[in-house]
């Protein structure tokens, strides 16, 4: 297997925050261009109208989980102005909007009686969005799990995978007529590794084959769920998954370090590519991370490789390896690589390490994914930057970097276009400013400004970018 780099590893070093030409930027009459959030990152009332506890309710509760203990019990109050919040994305002109169901407030408990209230809430934005003819995209699991499930297990207990595919038929019952786009999840890669492996995010478990465990029953939820999504949504419906993804880059040309390329790959990449598109795990891939495999029974992978109709990718950076070595032996270690902490002269964001501006990137795992995977279509379901953005309390937030950002990564879009990628859509991280996880609310992704004291709304000049690029998008199909 072949890993994402086919270029010389010398250019490959290169910054990428700078593209080499301008590109003419005519996208096909009906790409998407839209916006993205999560529940738990911008609605707030977390005790509101009937809504279960959540496990990141619980873990942002843990002393020291969260940047000085933020919670996401306000957030940006999305809940209590969802309708200006609609009518904000119809002014910048939005064909689309990507937002995730919380599992909680339709299932307090995760299973079991329906909160009547918590789908209210859904169908009256599904109804407000198309109203303004904008695209809904729904995602119904982005790492909210019920309390009361995590209690019985959470994703280390297989019944929760089929206890999600009982929740994605009950979303699909009450909006599957009016909605033409779901996902099953956002990155589960995060949910599984991050929240079982080290313990970083919600449960806050800290145990690599946990995580491994968990990333096997996320996937197996993931294609029980695909049959009854079929079933209960209009047969226009398109139907997918979200995984964050990444390039990976040699730190130079050592046999060592390109053999350490495969393994960063097999797990960064391949891990949840792998069993959706090819029914098996890479091979080595628990060898190398030092565990044992997951429990997989008969017909697991089966169902797991239900067809999607697109594929969703979450992109940011990518990742430069090398060969790392026991300190002690000098030999090589189990997982056998290591990221490069900073690549000379390239630029980061606010995010920091792991978080290097290189929009190349995109093109490249764009095409690499339709040339080793076929996927049917793509859309970029994530794609932005935090950095420090000021607010001059005069109505301006002039953030030039992420407007840079977002204009270099939209070419990336239209040089992975002419290489035939079947790509559909693009939705930019993130709407509004949220809580960022682990991050609090110490890092800003919107491109719109969000003054948590008193909830107003700013439109960044990055906000005001992508309007206008859009409106241009739009002009060009008449």
């Amino acid at each position: 297997m072949s890993t994402i780099n086919e270029r010389m590893p010398d250019l490959l070093s290169q910054p990428g925050s700078v593209l080499a030409e301008a590109l003419p930027l005519h996208f096909p009459a009906n790409f998407l261009w839209g916006a993205a959030t999560s529940a738990y990152q911008i609605e707030g009332a977390t005790a509101e109208d009937g809504r279960g506890v959540s496990i990141w309710d619980r873990f942002a509760a843990t002393p020291g989980a969260t940047y000085q203990g933020h919670t996401g019990e306000v957030a940006a109050d999305h809940y209590h102005r969802m309708r200006d919040d609609v009518r904000l994305m119809a002014k910048l002109g939005l064909g689309a909007y990507r937002f995730s169901i919380a599992w909680p407030r339709v299932l307090p408990e995760g299973t079991g009686k329906v909160n009547k209230q918590g789908l209210d809430f859904y169908d009256r934005l599904v109804d407000a969005l198309l109203e303004r003819g904008i695209s809904p995209v729904v995602t119904l699991y982005h790492w909210d799990l019920p309390q009361a499930l995590e209690e019985r297990g959470g994703w280390l207990n297989r019944e929760t995978a089929y206890a999600f595919a009982d929740y994605a038929e009950i979303v699909a019952r009450r909006l599957g007529d009016r909605v033409d786009s779901w996902l099953t999840h956002n990155e589960p890669w995060c949910a599984a590794f991050l929240g079982y492996g080290i313990g970083i995010h919600a449960p806050g478990k800290k145990d690599l084959h946990a995580a491994c465990v968990a990333a096997h029953h996320l996937l197996l939820s993931h294609g029980l769920a695909m049959p009854r999504l079929r079933e209960h949504t209009n047969r226009n419906a398109q139907l997918g998954i979200t995984l964050n993804l990444g390039p990976i880059y040699p730190d130079d040309t050592s046999h060592e370090t390109l053999h350490a390329c495969d393994r960063a790959d097999a797990f960064v990449n391949r891990w949840f590519l792998d069993p959706i598109f090819r029914g098996s795990y890479p091979e080595d891939l628990f060898t190398n991370l030092g565990v044992r495999p997951p429990p997989v029974e008969p017909g697991d992978f089966a169902i797991i490789q239900a067809p999607i109709d697109f594929l969703g990718v979450n992109y940011y950076s990518r990742k430069v390896v090398r060969a790392r070595r026991d300190a002690d032996s000098g030999a090589l270690n189990t997982q056998g690589f290591e990221e490069v902490a900073q690549v000379p002269g390239a630029s980061y964001t606010q995010m920091g390490q792991g978080w290097e501006v290189y929009p190349a990137g995109l093109t490249d795992l764009l095409v690499r994914l339709t040339r080793d995977y076929a996927p049917s279509a793509i859309l970029v379901t994530e794609n932005g930057a935090a950095y420090e953005d000021q607010w001059d309390r005069d109505g301006q937030i002039n953030d030039a970097e992420r407007l840079a950002y977002v204009r270099e990564h939209i070419q990336a879009l239209a040089r992975a276009l002419a290489q035939n990628v079947p790509l559909r859509g693009y939705f930019l991280w993130s709407l509004l400013d949220n809580f960022e996880w682990g991050e609090g609310y110490s890092k800003r992704f919107g491109m719109i400004y969000v003054d948590y004291a008193t909830q107003r709304r700013i439109v960044k000049a990055s906000g005001r970018w992508y309007a206008d690029f859009i409106a241009g998008q739009r002009r060009r199909r008449l």
